[in-house]
């Protein structure tokens, strides 16, 4: 047999004891994520001067009308950090629904009443958010619950599954102790990760950023504002910070670092690996308004005198490169830019075919101290993939594609 009861019904309920004497009135439950996420494993109880302390397998009988024990050997309450207490730790405070991938406060809890060796046992259903929690908490004390319950049919429910919650703890060591999962959020599509970050204050964006793995964390941030990127990361662990920023695009982690305060920025790229570490330092020597600081230090290059085969090997050993664009660039014996050739034209020739037989009839490119507005407006003008940026003697610096554009007419 089960029920529902909700928590707005549970605190203030009586508790009797064997001979049906009240020992006092329930002020909060707790559960214990570790043991089993889902049971109430504990009711705090009020009674003389002391809180009193009600484990789940002393309970035989819950109501509307009260708490009926079968073992009233009962503690005194300890605060412990390994209990999720539902008044204190989730009551009015904001979680991940990561299934609606949005933030919302909670108002109410749903429980599901099940009989297990014949007692009652309460486990955690929903989480209630709407109009009809809200009622049901003004109502409390005001009528007899089972009114409230009548009077409430009309509303519409508003609840999210509790599996598909995510508590917001920023305590590091708390959220290990209550086995807070990153794992959901880890399964968002970064930008609702984004969203979220943003919904959230700077304490728990910390908590978040820092609770995922270092790659996932580097994708959210990404679609993060600028000034929140560098908050963030300031708030992290130097070594923390730098495992992120590793991650990151080479200009958007220039981006990010040029946010922050020179000794910050200099302490997370000692932390950093050194080949990442180069190609940001690189990057920040240009300035952020020009070609050289839109551009990214990602791209695939060959020697001008290579065959397809050549270039489908650095492709192969350079897969992160295509996910910003889609070519391969021809370049001298000293690096001078020659010639741009679409990776979709390697597949359809011979192996041994010159790479510079298919290179683009016209080569466009920008010199790295062109404006940003001038660069948009010539990868606009030529409907371009991809724009290498390049040095005063022609030498490939980087490569300018459609996510740096649409960032920077973002920002206008």
């Amino acid at each position: 047999m089960q029920d529902n009861l909700f928590f707005t019904e549970l605190v203030g309920l009586k508790v009797y004891d064997l001979k049906g004497r009240k020992l006092g009135r329930v002020r909060d439950a707790a559960i214990v994520p570790l043991v089993d996420p889902y049971r109430v494993d504990r009711f705090l109880l009020a009674g003389g001067w002391a809180w009193l302390t009600v484990r789940h397998d002393q309970v035989r009988t819950i109501n509307l009308d009260g708490i009926w024990l079968r073992d009233e050997q009962l503690t005194p309450y300890h605060s412990d950090d390994y209990m999720l207490r539902l008044e204190r730790d989730l009551l009015d405070q904001q979680i991940i629904d990561v299934h609606g991938r949005k933030v919302v406060r909670v108002t109410d809890v749903t429980f599901v009443k099940t009989l297990v060796d014949g007692h009652d046992v309460l486990r955690v259903q929903e989480v209630d958010i709407g109009l009809r929690s809200m009622f049901r908490r003004l109502m409390q004390g005001v009528a007899p619950r089972r009114i409230v319950r009548r009077l409430m049919m009309p509303i519409p429910v508003n609840s999210i599954s509790w599996e598909y919650c995510n508590i917001v703890e920023s305590d590091p060591q708390r959220r290990l102790r209550l086995n807070i999962s990153s794992e959901k959020l880890e399964a968002m599509h970064p930008a609702d990760l984004a969203d979220i970050v943003e919904e959230l204050g700077p304490s728990d964006r910390q908590a978040i950023i820092g609770s995922l793995d270092s790659e996932v964390a580097a994708e959210a941030l990404s679609e993060v504002d600028p000034d929140i990127q560098a908050s963030i990361l300031e708030s992290l662990s130097e070594m923390k910070a730098a495992e992120i920023i590793e991650e990151m695009d080479p200009d958007e982690a220039a981006d990010v670092l040029a946010e922050m305060e020179e000794a910050r920025s200099g302490a997370i790229l000692e932390e950093m690996s050194d080949e990442p570490a180069h190609d940001v330092e690189e990057l920040l020597e240009h300035d952020e308004d020009t070609a050289g600081g839109m551009m990214t230090t990602d791209y695939v290059a060959a020697p001008h005198g290579a065959a397809i085969a050549e270039a489908l090997e650095l492709i192969r050993n350079n897969v992160e490169a295509l996910e910003a664009t889609n070519t391969v660039f021809l370049v001298g014996s000293d690096d001078q830019l020659t010639g741009a050739v679409p990776i979709a034209r390697l597949f359809s020739q011979d192996p041994a075919t010159p790479l510079a037989s298919l290179q683009a009839e016209t080569l466009i490119w920008v010199l790295s101290s062109e404006t940003k507005e001038r660069t948009a407006e010539i990868y606009d003008k030529y409907n371009l993939v991809a724009l290498p940026v390049v040095d005063g003697s022609k030498r490939l610096l980087g490569v300018i594609t459609s996510d740096d554009v649409i960032a920077e007419l973002r920002s206008v």
